[in-house]
């Protein structure tokens, strides 16, 4: 399958490079560049792309606001954020938003490459340490609203399903939530779905975001 791309910075070097990198990659097609945030939504619907590699910091409409108006589409292409900090606020933002994942500007080209190709299969891109890095980059306690939404999101779950979200949260993979809890690895993945369905979110990261916000990973994943 060739995965379809379309990239999103507002610095013509930077985008040249990436598509002389990407482009290389028997399976990616560049099919498109915008050089800022506001001519993204006219860009996938010219372009179709599969994936969007979208800059955070553009000079007109950012690509926080961006992904924000894209993910809210039905139908959206996945974004992978590209960003020269490994956590802050605006990435926060992004992943909430539904951005699928985020890779740095400095990122060694294979593992760009490898990013697209993760994101375009269906997986996010963050390891589990960026996912507790994530976590604990987040200023203080999540405030008392938020946390209070989130815990009676989570709460619609059912018992086993919140098992896995927690665990979804603490950064485990897959593979280590069916070891975990004695499940299958087909089984596990059943679960996310139907807690991604049910939750109304786009993806794992989301996920864990949501988890983080209800204050539960230190008191044993306990929602009630």
């Amino acid at each position: 399958m060739t995965i379809k791309l379309l990239i999103v910075d507002d610095d013509p070097l930077v985008r040249a490079g990436l598509s002389l990198m990407l482009g290389g990659a028997e399976d990616i097609d560049i099919v498109g560049e915008a050089a800022d945030g506001s001519e993204v939504e006219a860009a996938v619907g010219r372009f179709g792309p599969d994936v969007v590699l979208m800059d955070i910091r553009m000079p007109g409409v950012d690509g926080l606001t961006a992904t924000e108006q894209l993910r809210a589409r039905p139908g959206a292409p996945d974004v992978i954020v590209l960003t020269t900090f490994h956590a802050d606020e605006q990435v926060l933002r992004a992943l909430r938003a539904g951005a699928a994942g985020f890779v740095l500007k400095d990122t060694p080209p294979v593992e760009i490459v490898a990013a697209v190709r993760r994101v375009a299969g269906g997986d996010p891109v963050l390891s589990p340490a960026v996912t507790r890095q994530l976590m604990s980059h987040v200023a203080g306690a999540a405030p008392d609203d938020r946390q209070g939404r989130a815990r009676g999101r989570l709460a619609q779950l059912a018992d086993r399903e919140r098992e896995v979200a927690v665990a979804v949260g603490r950064g485990q993979s897959n593979a280590e939530i069916a070891a975990a809890l004695y499940l299958s690895l087909p089984t596990v993945k059943t679960h996310v779905s139907r807690i991604l369905s049910r939750l109304g979110l786009n993806n794992r990261v989301q996920i864990a975001l949501l988890v983080h916000d209800a204050g539960i990973l230190d008191e044993g994943g306990d929602v009630g």
